[in-house]
């Protein structure tokens, strides 16, 4: 088989157009460092968009994928099997809930909640009590029930009608909650740090007021942890940093280290909601992607992981605070462990193409933040190296717009 040009142009002859990749073809990664096919090293301040938590190369996982696949790749849910009963067990047990649903992406665990959600609600005996309700600047995912959650016009437009009896909650505005919370909300969904939406956190007092709100109506808080979920933000669950109490719980990207695998995890409330064939997946739980999360869950602990999130994360924090004082591009700084926003006057993706001149990978977000997701393997000297590359990034555009503007006053 002849092997194709990895470039743009072969990109676009060959896949609908919805990705904006980036000009780089990557061969390998080694640590918290992606290599190119011209052999180029580039620091990941991305991680796949928070899916490697571990970086690259780390061998417990690879053993781990290694050993199932050997054993088996695939059976169904239709049986038993060991490593999906393990993972299970260690997900209630980090969670102190009652019982898990495996699937393969954030946004069928997102769907799956919907569903439960729904089911829930019916059994009340109340075919009024469907609505579902998320929060504005959300994100939960892309097919229809959780693009009706997120309901931006970048995501929607086209794509309309959305699932009926959802609606949006302004984003920490305790008094639009109170109003849109009635008898007939079934859900609320709610991600503790908005990662698409800029690294935005919930307030506690918004938090406090929803628990009270479900006491008096009786409704299901869902946690979206997809992104800020398995230790990004210094603890297991996001939602532990603000005590909300979730019904159920939606994680995925890190979970299987790297390979498809989502979960929605329920407390004793919705334990009994689903029977068989309400719901199900071919693939969810795969003993692969089952024994891989295993692995990624076993180091995250062992290597004191969410530790050293906390501790990079606040480091860079503190020094992003600094530059900040000497750039007048750099607006606000947002952390919460190794998830991290830097909000600048102009669209994000300037940096994100700058830092890519100097071998450094950093994302965009909510149009003018820059979202640094990097391995919680980073090290302080990694973070220092994306610290110093924006650093200069900024002094040089400083320095551009000085020059510009002598020119003008000649």
């Amino acid at each position: 088989m002849t092997s194709l040009p990895i470039t743009l142009e072969t990109e676009k002859s060959l896949f609908f157009h919805n990705y904006a990749r980036l000009p780089l073809a990557i061969t390998h990664g080694e640590g918290v460092w992606l290599v190119s096919d011209d052999g180029t090293r580039y620091l990941d301040m991305i991680a796949g968009i928070g899916v490697n938590a571990l970086g690259y190369g780390d061998k417990r996982l690879i053993d781990a994928i290694s050993e199932q696949t050997a054993k088996l790749i695939h059976a169904s849910n239709l049986f038993m099997m060991q490593p999906q009963f393990e993972l299970a067990a260690k997900l209630l047990e980090l969670s102190g809930m009652s019982k898990v649903f495996f699937a393969n992406s954030g946004t069928e665990a997102i769907e799956a909640a919907i569903k439960m959600a729904r089911k829930w609600a019916g059994q009340f005996g109340d075919p009024e009590k469907k609505e579902v309700l998320s929060l504005s600047n959300c994100f939960h995912g892309r097919t229809y029930g959780a693009m009706s959650l997120t309901a931006k016009a970048k995501y929607v437009d086209g794509f309309e009608p959305l699932l009926p009896e959802t609606g949006m909650i302004a984003f920490n505005d305790i008094a639009d909650l109170e109003a849109k919370v009635s008898e007939k909300t079934a859900a609320i969904f709610v991600e503790v740090v908005q990662g698409e939406g800029g690294i935005h956190r919930i307030s506690q007092e918004f938090i406090d007021r929803l628990k009270e709100l479900r006491e008096q109506y009786n409704f299901l808080i869902v946690a979206d942890d997809i992104q800020a979920g398995c230790g990004r933000t210094g603890k297991f669950f996001s939602y532990m940093h603000a005590d909300a109490d979730p019904d159920m719980v939606c994680l995925a990207k890190p979970l299987g280290g790297g390979l498809p695998l989502s979960a929605v995890i329920g407390n004793s409330k919705v334990e009994d909601v689903l029977s068989y064939g309400n719901h199900g997946t071919t693939f969810g739980g795969n003993p692969v992607a089952c024994a891989a999360g295993i692995a990624m869950i076993d180091a995250i602990y062992t290597d004191k992981l969410m530790e050293n999130a906390a501790t990079v994360g606040a480091f860079m924090s503190d020094a992003l605070n600094k530059m900040a004082a000497k750039h007048p591009q750099i607006l606000e700084i947002r952390q919460y462990g190794l998830m991290i926003g830097v909000t600048v006057d102009k669209e994000a993706k300037y940096y994100v193409t700058k830092a890519l001149e100097k071998h450094v990978l950093i994302n965009a977000t909510s149009v003018n933040v820059i979202r640094l997701l990097p391995p919680l393997t980073l090290s302080m000297e990694e973070a220092q190296h994306c610290l110093t590359t924006l650093d200069e990034i900024f002094t040089e555009e400083n320095a551009t717009a000085a020059a510009t503007a002598t020119e003008k006053s000649f």
